[in-house]
């Protein structure tokens, strides 16, 4: 079986961090973390989740 990266439809805002999770095999709360570190310490945090946003299609 193939594996597809789509957002989740167990979202807190948009998916993305559950859809990437899912699709890692990992906890959502782990790509959530890395979200926010790169977000707090970069300042790409949001502009990379509103690409991905667009970018990954829904489930």
């Amino acid at each position: 079986m193939r594996k597809r990266l789509v957002r989740s439809r167990d979202r807190k805002i948009a998916g993305v961090c559950g859809g990437i999770a899912d699709y890692l095999g990992i906890d959502p709360t782990v790509i959530r973390l890395i979200w926010l570190i790169a977000l707090l310490i970069y300042g790409t945090g949001a502009f990379l989740y509103l690409v991905c946003w667009v970018v990954i299609p829904e489930h």
